[in-house]
């Protein structure tokens, strides 16, 4: 017997499935950063607010980025489903090398010119693994959706 795989009634129609999740991560990125920055900004460490706060930007960023090149690679993939040796587009991995090097770029940059404490704005980038697992545990809690 095969079950039929039915999209969620709140999912527009021809949604690739995990769009929803894919979301719910990006939104929780920021959301869990900043209530860890407004936590800490509470108990006066101004500097390590601001480290969690642009960390969490930029893994929301990166997500971003990250979304948008594989969603690339699919399209790219996919016209090439009847090659026998498919090739991956060169910018493909230049966009890849320049995600990482624009974060560090942005990381070295504000804690040379603004003093932020590096390890804050790491924290702030773990929002994105934070927001993963959140995602990950509603998806599991919620099969039928």
């Amino acid at each position: 017997m095969r079950m039929a795989q039915t999209l969620p009634e709140h999912a527009p129609a021809g949604s690739p499935p995990g769009q929803r999740t894919e979301q719910r991560i990006s939104w929780l990125t920021l959301a869990l950063g900043l209530a860890a920055a407004a936590i800490v900004a509470a108990f006066g460490k101004y500097l390590w607010a601001l480290g969690l706060a642009i960390g969490a930007g930029l893994a929301w960023l990166n997500f971003r980025l990250l979304r948008r090149g594989l969603d690339a690679l699919l399209v790219a993939s996919t016209a090439q489903s009847e090659s026998t040796k498919p090739q991956v587009p060169l910018m493909s991995y230049a966009a890849a090398a320049l995600r990482y090097g624009l974060i560090a770029a942005v990381v070295y940059a504000i804690f040379v010119l603004l003093k932020v404490p590096l390890l804050s704005m790491i924290v702030g980038l773990c929002a994105l693994g934070a927001a993963a697992i959140a995602a990950s545990v509603y998806e599991i809690s919620r099969p039928g959706e």
